[in-house]
């Protein structure tokens, strides 16, 4: 046998040490001869061959000549590891091996061990040499193993650890080593599970392994909550939680929880309805988010209520929403929410997107999101979908919304039990990769204070059908603290030289005739043309006395959301503030109604816009004039139409 290795290394010295120091190298190295259980001939070998390389390393001739030797195979090209190689004789191979081992090359010891043992060459059963092959193939595994672990080689690491065991049940040897090799193998599961899941999309049999090896893992600690797995502590086993949840998708967390929830673990449903939720938040499917209500909901834990808000809120439910917020909130956490507005819908609108930024949309490879509930609420599907419960609980055919959860193999009859709440439920510890407390919302540093201007929306006790109520909720999402941001005040637009009109201009429209003004609020279900024309020539004129430092008998919050009140409010300030005036005329000279339905206007209008600014008597900015045109969007606030935004087409 060949060992890849020269005298330095057998020995344990460099190329520089002198004959004293090979010489005390030498007897200190057999002072410590290996204590595993090797049989005196395996000792002995090893013995003979420290002797044979300090002979040749104290020896000057003999080591000139040697040193000569490895220059010249080193300068003919060939790697110094395998073209330096010592011979060994076929009694002595293993105390070689067991060299081999000590000078920190394990993998080559175990594979040459390895081979040893295969037949045709395979010692005799019952034989001190098959005993101590196979002990010494159990320490170089484990020792290989080691090694690649530590350089993160964790599939090739188990995979050593496999092949080393199936070897030595073969053998029926050292049983002790065997056992020591299986808790290694069972060591580095959390390791491979990792490496296998943070793997690319694309490669789904190591991912497909990687949730396997996961699944056994839980299953051995018995679930999530389980503590029959001393290897990993709980602490640790979270820790890893936590890593693991940032490489899997969203639906292979709802299919892993899912499983884990229906052995009865409450922990895994509550992770199940966090990931339904996120996936029905992110892909705007309702559905999924109902699912997630019925799934939270049958947990039957204490300190949900505030979760389920949430999810009633989601789901344009804003009565229960209310009333399972204000009944069951903690103190704490009532007066967090009132930092953030007077009203208590947007109490829970800010509660409800602090809860979805912290603990729910983190934590998903293929989600990245924000907790933005205006554009979740204008998506097509969830307004089909809030729509649909209206229509349902006008005509009085369903007591309760079913909803099919994608985990189950049928519908989930919806259960609402009164719960007797003190607090919110923290989630487990392991649900968002980065948070240690979830008892309590965060509220960032920087998060603005809620206007004191801004207007409460009243909410209505009447049993009104839901279909009007979907709107109050985005009116609700505007006063949220920080969800606006102070952003620059903009008039109806710029003055800019006036664009060419199209072929497609409204046509235009004659001059309104006199007549009685439309009521504000304007609260019809079917407004005329003429009377959303009325609402924006009310707003331009408010603004226009604001904007120039007069007041104005109109009430801004029944013409305008609070975003487009707050902002000119703003606005008016800082004038005030610098000591000047605006004077801004607007003049509507075209006005067509483009688009409408229960419960949004769109108009194309053309204005005659100008605008100067003034401190005293003294112009500041001198009037500029344009032609505009631009689309205003109305929306139906509780059965009050408001202007909702504009823009220029």
């Amino acid at each position: 046998m060949e060992l890849p290795i020269d005298h330095f290394r057998l020995l344990g010295v460099s190329p520089a040490s002198d004959a004293q120091t090979v010489l005390r190298t030498l007897q200190h190295r057999l002072e410590r001869a290996p204590d595993q259980g090797f049989t005196l001939e395996t000792i002995r070998a090893r013995a003979d061959l420290l002797e044979t390389s300090a002979d040749v390393l104290s020896d000057s001739q003999r080591r000139q000549a040697y040193e000569a030797q490895l220059m010249a195979i080193e300068q003919g090209g060939e790697g110094e590891g395998v073209a330096a190689g010592l011979d060994v004789a076929p009694s002595k191979e293993i105390g070689g091996l067991l060299l081999l081992l000590e000078a920190g090359l394990p993998s080559e010891a175990f594979k040459a061990a390895f081979n040893c043992l295969q037949p045709p060459q395979a010692p005799a059963l019952g034989s001190g040499r098959e005993a101590d092959l196979s002990l010494l193939a159990a320490l170089a595994c484990r020792a290989a193993a080691s090694e690649l672990r530590d350089q993160r080689h964790y599939e090739a690491a188990a995979q050593t650890l496999q092949q080393g065991i199936q070897l030595l049940q073969r053998m029926g040897q050292v049983p002790d080593e065997r056992v020591k090799l299986a808790g290694d193998l069972h060591g580095l599961l959390p390791f491979r599970v990792l490496g296998l899941v943070s793997r690319p999309l694309t490669a789904t049999a190591e991912r497909a392994e990687g949730l396997e090896l996961l699944e056994s893992l839980v299953k051995r600690r018995g679930g999530l909550e389980g503590q029959q797995d001393p290897s990993l502590p709980q602490e640790d086993f979270q820790a890893f939680m936590k890593q693991i949840r940032l490489f899997l998708t969203v639906q292979e967390q709802v299919d892993l929880f899912g499983r884990w929830a229906e052995n009865g673990s409450e922990a895994a449903g509550f992770l199940a309805s966090c990931a339904l939720t996120a996936s029905g938040f992110a892909q705007r499917k309702p559905e999924r988010i109902a699912a997630a209500q019925t799934r939270l909901q049958a947990l039957g834990q204490p300190g949900v209520e505030p979760l389920l808000a949430c999810l009633h809120l989601l789901l344009g439910q804003i009565e229960q929403a209310l009333d399972r917020f204000g009944s069951a909130a903690a103190p704490e956490l009532k007066a967090w929410a009132a930092e953030q507005s007077d009203d208590p819908l947007a109490q829970l609108c800010s509660y409800c997107r602090d809860w979805l930024s912290r603990d729910v949309l983190p934590g998903y490879r293929d989600i990245e999101v924000d907790a933005d509930l205006d554009a979740y609420f204008a998506d097509r599907d969830v307004q089909a979908f809030v729509e649909q419960q209206d229509r349902r609980q006008a005509r009085g055919q369903a007591g309760d919304l079913k909803a099919i959860d994608p985990l189950a193999a049928g519908d989930a009859a919806w259960a609402r039990p009164e719960l007797d709440l003190e607090s919110s439920l923290p989630p487990p510890p392991w649900i968002n990769p980065g948070a240690t407390e979830t008892a309590e919302p965060h509220r960032p540093p920087d998060q603005e204070q809620a206007s004191g201007e801004q207007a409460s929306q009243p909410r209505p006790r009447s049993t009104r059908p839901k279909a009007v109520l979907w709107i109050v909720l985005a009116a609700g999402v505007a006063l949220i603290a920080g969800l606006w941001l102070l952003r620059r005040p903009r008039p109806e637009a710029a003055p800019q030289p006036p664009p060419p009109v199209s072929s497609q201009a409204p046509s235009p429209s004659p001059p309104a005739p006199p007549q009685t003004a439309a009521p504000v609020p304007l609260t019809s279900a079917d407004p005329s043309q003429d009377d959303v024309r009325r609402l924006l020539e009310s707003w331009l004129a408010a603004k226009a006395a604001l904007l120039d430092g007069r007041s104005t008998a109109a009430d801004l919050d029944q013409l305008a959301r609070p975003a487009l009140v707050r902002e000119l409010r703003s606005q008016a300030r800082r004038l005030e503030a610098r000591g000047q005036r605006q004077k801004m005329e607007a003049t509507i000279r075209q006005f067509s109604l483009t688009d409408r339905s229960p419960r949004r206007i769109e108009a194309d209008v053309q204005l005659d816009y100008s605008e100067e600014i003034r401190s005293g008597d003294k112009v500041i900015e001198p009037r500029t004039s344009a032609d505009l045109r631009n689309i205003y969007v109305f929306a139906r606030d509780g059965g009050t139409w408001k202007l909702a935004d504009f823009r220029r087409r």
